[in-house]
Formats: structure tokens, sequence, C-alpha cells
């Protein structure tokens, strides 16, 4: 069976840090690596729709964002497909019949969609699209055969959600869909990044995001009024690294070599942590040492995405082909799906031939 990656994200905004440490980063790994067949990168318009159906210039300005925000990480079109979820009719058809396999209380179960609505306070004003969006993931996720799915923790609900609709449809149409598996960070602190203002999930809507593209100015004074430990008050006292935002950004982005350049009293992050537990070493100092290094990392990144920008003709291009590509992925499919479930009338010529000839029967 073919290794084959589906995973994206919804154009409503600019990518931040937590895209990149929870998912970017690994994707640009694995599309490296050699190890996959293929490689899908989904711009999810159709579902940001969902909950901005009332604002579609927001989706539609954000779909050339999140694309430089893609080539400027490192994803390349040569070996790896990027596209826009709204082209690819397949998706919408395949959501409608997946629909039928999954029930309103299951929905209802999901704690991805649970705390989304909560966080959007749909309140009973929740968008049909919005509710039923696990399922138009699932279609994302099994037209492409998709095998894995890199993502942040915060998505495994979602991608459960799809191994059953899977396995329902298998066991009642016969096999037709792959059954993908969720690839987590394998670093603990990327699995979900919080805020800088110390609040559980890095967020556009919430406004506690460090940005791929954010200027040196930007992120240094984000950087600096980052929420700590609030017990750790003078610099002799002893502070908590443990759920410390601060040291949960190094987790995710520091490496030994950064100690040797903007650190040198400290080997590695371990030492560091040990000075502050025991006192001694005051918040501004791992503040400038966290500065340098989130610099460091998103330097070559910005200035990608740059050189980028003066060729946005490229961009769309490369998303257009990429969407051409992948819509004829999903069309087969499509037509796989439709031949199990008995709906392929017209292809399907051994019926046609057996109601020919049952009226011949009847005519003679």
């Amino acid at each position: 069976m073919s290794k084959i990656i589906l995973t994206g994200d919804r154009p409503t905004g600019k990518l931040h840090v937590g895209h990149y440490v929870g998912s970017l980063r690994r994707r640009v790994e694995l599309q490296n690596s050699g190890e996959f067949d293929k490689i899908f990168i989904m711009i999810a318009d159709a579902q940001a729709l969902t909950d901005n159906a009332d604002n579609p210039e927001k989706v539609r300005q954000n779909i050339i964002e999140v694309a430089l925000d893609y080539l400027s990480v490192g994803l390349d079109p040569a070996k790896s497909t990027l596209f826009i979820q709204s082209q690819i009719p397949e998706l919408t058809e395949l959501t409608f019949y997946y629909m039928n396999l999954v029930t309103v209380s299951r929905l209802q179960r999901n704690p991805t969609v649970k705390s989304e609505l909560q966080m959007r306070n749909f309140g009973t004003s929740i968008p049909v699209g919005f509710f039923t969006y696990p399922i138009s993931q699932a279609a994302d996720i099994t037209a492409f055969k998709a095998t894995t799915v890199p993502v942040g923790e915060d998505q495994e609900p979602m991608l459960e959600q799809c191994k059953e609709i899977v396995r329902k449809f298998n066991s009642v149409y016969g096999e037709a869909l792959v059954e993908p598996e969720i690839l987590l960070p394998d670093n603990a602190a990327c699995l979900r990044l919080p805020g800088i203002d110390g609040k559980a999930k890095m967020s556009k809507s919430l406004g506690n995001c460090i940005y791929l593209s954010e200027e040196p100015d930007s992120i240094k004074k984000k950087v600096m009024s980052m929420f700590t430990d609030p017990n750790h008050l003078r610099v002799e006292d002893p502070g908590q690294v443990e759920g410390n935002p601060v040291f949960i950004y190094l987790d995710a982005f520091a490496k030994d070599e950064h100690f040797a350049e903007f650190a040198p009293e400290y080997s590695c992050l371990q030492e560091m942590k040990d000075h502050y537990q025991r006192g001694g070493l005051g918040d501004v100092k791992v503040k400038k040492f966290l500065n340098n290094v989130i610099q460091a990392e998103l330097e070559p990144i910005r200035n990608r995405r740059k050189e980028f920008q003066k060729d946005i003709p490229y961009v769309y291009d490369v998303l257009k082909k990429g969407s051409e590509v992948a819509k004829e992925v999903a069309a087969q499919t499509l037509s796989d799906v439709k031949d199990a479930m008995r709906i392929n009338y017209f292809d399907d010529k051994e019926l046609i031939a057996m109601q020919s000839a049952k009226y011949e029967e009847t005519v003679d």
C-alpha cells in the first residue's frame, strides 16, 4: 500500500508558531524524508467558511497568506501537492454520503467540536456546516486515501471519528476506503503551544500568537511581555518550570547550539531550567534568550516569504496546478465509493444488461 499524507490549515489568517511546531515543521521533515509516496497539503477554505460565511473576503484574502507561509517554511510543490479545498467538488459529494453514517449524538460527543463551539459561543445558532465539519474532514482525508495525518493533539478526536466513518463504510459497502493513522509531534511541548498570554491554546481569534511572518521588533515585544511564573517575583526566588509558557516555548524551539551562541553559561536547556528552579535566574534573561532563539528560527522563513511575495502569480499557479492534481485523485476515490455504494448506474454494464434481459423476457 502506498504511504500517503493529507493535512492542511484553515485560511483565516497568517500561520503562527503554534502551527509551525505543531505541524508545519514536521510536514517539511516528512516531505524531505523520502518515506512517503504522495503528500497532499490542503488550504481548507470551504471548512473556514462554515463559521465565516458572512465574511467570505476574509477567507479569500488569506488563501495567499497561508500559501506563502507554506512555501516559506519549505513545503516544495515538486514534492508536495498544495491545493485549495473548494476547488475539489468531489469532497462535498463524499461528505454528503458520509453524513448517513454518523449520528447527531456522535457529533455532539466529539471533544474538538464541543470545545470549538464553546470557544465561538454559538449557543443554539450553530451553523450546520460547522457542526458537521468532522464529516467533511473525513471526506478530505479519505478522498486521497491518506495513510498518515500529521496534526496537533487537538485534532485527535477528529481522526478517531474519521476512522469510525471508514470502518462503518467498509462494513456496509465493502472495502473501498483507507483507514488513516494520526502522526503527533514527537516533542511533547509541540502538542499544543500555549498563547503568549498563558492561555491553553495559541489562537488567531484570541490574539495571543506570534506569526511566522512577524517582524523582529514585534516578536521581541511579544516575547518580553509573555506570561510566566506569577510567583517568581524576584530573581533570587525559585521559579516554576512546568506550565511556564516561556519554558514550554524553549522546549519547542531551543537546541543545544543555541546555548553556545546566545547563553554560553549553559550547555543545554536542562541546566537553565535547574538554575531557574533553584533561584537566581530572572525572567527577563530567560525571555531574552527565548527571543534570540525564535528570531534565529523565523528569520530564514521570513526572508523566503519576502522572496515569494515578489511573484504572487507563481504562488497562485502552484495552487492551481496542485488543485488539478488533487481533483483527479479525489475523482477516482469518489468513483470507487459510488461503485461500492452501487450508485454507479451508467457505468454498471452488468446492471444495464440485467435490466435489459428482464424486460426482454417481459416482451416475449
